[in-house]
């Protein structure tokens, strides 16, 4: 993909368009790519992130606290945590805005499977909240928050959870839950892997993925999924 063909694919995604594209550059850069350039002008995600954090935090704060009067500060603590975690966002990230392909790494990183990693794609996303709010401040910041962190954010987090929620499952009702990796497509640097998760011994789940957990996680959600519409019976 041309590197500017691909800005211009981001904007569309994300709905908004940087008045000052620097900003987005930046909150893309990964550190192994801003070293490996040395030219000065690319500076890496991490002072962007820092503010997308902060920023997010906010926003999230401000939703749990008008949405559910009913709730205590506890309870807002703990599902603020859930919904700004590194796996939520990565989801997030993910299945929003195919985010990973955007990301610049440095050809070492990329070899290794950076654009996998969970922890590198969330903190992108962080950067970019980081970089809408230097472009064009708290609204737009925001508006992109409520659009792909806020909007039916249970069901992001109960794909989040679901390999614990189906590990309780399985223990609930004395059932063996297993999980197989069936294949790894693609190149090294952007695999995707195959896996099937098995609950009792019959009943299977399939899921695709950029690294195995979040494969498994798939697997497990698609099995969830079946049992709540009560298509399988355990």
């Amino acid at each position: 993909m041309n590197i500017n063909d691909g800005y211009i694919e981001l904007q569309r995604s994300i709905g908004y368009d940087f008045r000052d594209s620097s900003f987005l550059v930046m909150a893309l850069s990964h550190s192994s790519y801003a070293n490996e350039t040395k030219d000065g002008r690319n500076i890496d995600y991490e002072r962007c992130e820092f503010l997308g954090d902060a920023v997010l935090e906010l926003t999230v704060s401000e939703f749990l606290y008008n949405s559910h009067p009913e709730m205590k500060e506890g309870d807002m603590t703990k599902l603020r945590a859930a919904i700004v975690c590194e796996p939520t966002l990565a989801y997030i990230a993910r299945e929003g805005l195919d985010l990973g392909k955007f990301i610049l790494l440095g050809k070492g990183e990329d070899a290794t499977g950076g654009r996998g990693r969970d922890s590198i794609v969330s903190d992108v996303f962080e950067a970019i909240i980081g970089a809408i709010y230097l472009d064009g401040g708290m609204d737009p910041a925001g508006q992109f928050i409520e659009k792909f962190v806020l909007t039916d954010y249970e069901k992001k987090i109960e794909f989040v959870d679901s390999k614990t929620k189906l590990q309780e499952v399985a223990q609930e009702r004395g059932l063996s839950l297993e999980y197989e990796l069936v294949e790894e497509r693609g190149p090294a640097h952007d695999r995707d892997y195959v896996v099937k998760a098995v609950l009792g011994g019959n009943i299977i789940g399939n899921g695709v993925g950029k690294n195995k957990k979040a494969a498994q996680q798939t697997a497990a959600y698609d099995i969830l999924s079946r049992l709540e519409n009560r298509t399988e019976n355990i």
